[in-house]
């Protein structure tokens, strides 16, 4: 997929230029929501040496696109609609039958303990990105010793306002401080 590499990219550039824009290249952090912080997700655990990043803030973004429901079939999700996913469209077809590049572009499956730390928000009523998803991330980043908060607002969808409270804010605030020590 090529949005990963084009993700990877953009930090090399912003690392190797980073003197000349006048910032320090040492205190980049990705963050995105949904597709953004599925990308996000992939900086942080399957970045390179040029494109690292010292810490993560995944807004509801999935980070393993086997399990994700519209990826899965099922006597509901026939092929017609398997291949019409965004899964499908960032493999280049039915996620279920490219597991290996599934597993390439799902964060989960590389997260290792030299991961930066990891600031998930994930609403409770999510109706696209199940909650299971950023549970799952959050659970593997920890059990490999990286540190992670996941924060799960209550009652909040895929976005909107429950994302832009004075309480996030300071959550993000708190971990931008922390990560780019």
């Amino acid at each position: 997929p090529a949005q990963i590499d084009d993700c990877r990219a953009a930090v090399a550039w912003l690392r190797r230029e980073a003197g000349r824009q006048g910032f320090d290249a040492g205190r980049i952090v990705a963050g995105g929501a949904s597709a953004g912080g599925h990308l996000a997700t992939i900086l942080g655990t399957a970045g390179t040496s040029e494109a690292a990043v010292r810490g993560v803030i995944n807004y509801y973004g999935p980070g393993d696109l086997l399990t994700m429901p519209p990826n899965v079939p099922s006597p509901d999700n026939g092929s017609e609609k398997l291949v019409a996913t965004h899964g499908a469209r960032l493999l280049g077809g039915p996620v279920h039958e490219r597991p290996d590049l599934a597993r390439q572009a799902s964060g989960i499956f590389h997260v290792t303990a030299d991961d930066p730390p990891f600031l998930i928000l994930h609403g409770s009523a999510d109706p696209l990105v199940p909650l299971d998803q950023s549970r799952r991330l959050d659970a593997a980043l920890r059990m490999a010793g990286v540190a992670s908060r996941l924060m799960i607002l209550e009652g909040a969808g895929h976005g909107g306002p429950a994302f832009e409270t004075e309480e996030t804010r300071q959550a993000i605030r708190a971990f931008l401080a922390e990560a780019a020590r």
